[in-house]
């Protein structure tokens, strides 16, 4: 199975782009619980990765407040935009826009944490991933939501997911553990599966920066992924 592919997203999301918010009003319960599992406090740097029109912005700064910084990278120019038009209304000095595929985007700050909200094709990049943990300092904070296949007994809802997933991701690979290599860089990645298994979230701590972006072995990690049925 291919993995992402940025061309095809860019197209994707210049046709979702303006009703973005909207499709998205129904995950933000999981949105707002994946931020508070970061454990922002005053003078954080946090990377909202995939960043979109911004959703997470005023979250995300309340928790660095004004002497922390938030910096979101955006692929799609129109979702870009919006997160931009979001950050100027409200007269935000310390949130910061970088339009780039997160292989090629250029974040010169040491990183206390890191938001992935519903960033699929971003999770299934190893090169992206490896340029965001070059940037990360020591016990980060890691924060992850998205969506997944739920138990293969659940047929139609695994159909369910796929028709409902299809206009955001490019790639359905890896969709029954989207987070399976992040957890090559968060060893204690704990994931809790939600709404019967059609999405999920998850929290943790790198140990240390992999290192500069042009290494290419990625550390191994000892540990294994711990997973609970949502209570």
């Amino acid at each position: 199975m291919s993995g992402p592919d940025p061309a095809r997203a860019i197209e994707k999301y210049r046709r979702h782009a303006a009703r973005y918010d909207a499709t998205a009003a129904r995950t933000m319960a999981l949105r707002q619980r994946t931020i508070g599992l970061l454990g922002l406090k005053a003078g954080d740097v946090v990377l909202d990765v995939a960043c979109g029109t911004g959703l997470s912005f005023p979250l995300l700064r309340d928790g660095v407040g004004p002497t922390g910084k938030v910096i979101g990278v955006e692929l799609s120019p129109e979702m870009l935009a919006q997160a931009r038009g979001r950050v100027e209304s409200n007269g935000w000095t310390n949130v910061v826009l970088i339009q780039a595929a997160m292989e090629d985007a250029r974040v010169s700050e040491r990183l206390d944490a890191i938001l992935f909200n519903y960033t699929h094709d971003v999770l299934r990049s190893p090169a992206a991933l490896e340029r965001i943990f070059a940037c990360a300092r020591p016990g980060a904070r890691v924060a992850v939501a998205g969506v997944k296949h739920p138990p293969w007994w659940l047929y139609l809802a695994r159909l369910w997911r796929l028709a409902n997933a299809r206009p955001y991701l490019t790639t359905f690979e890896g969709l029954d553990r989207p987070y399976s290599l992040l957890e090559r860089h968060v060893p204690d990645l704990a994931i809790t599966p939600v709404l019967l298994g059609t999405n999920y979230i998850g929290a943790g701590r790198t140990s240390h920066p992999i290192g500069d972006f042009s290494r290419s072995g990625i550390r191994p990690s000892g540990s294994h992924n711990r997973e609970t049925l949502e209570a």
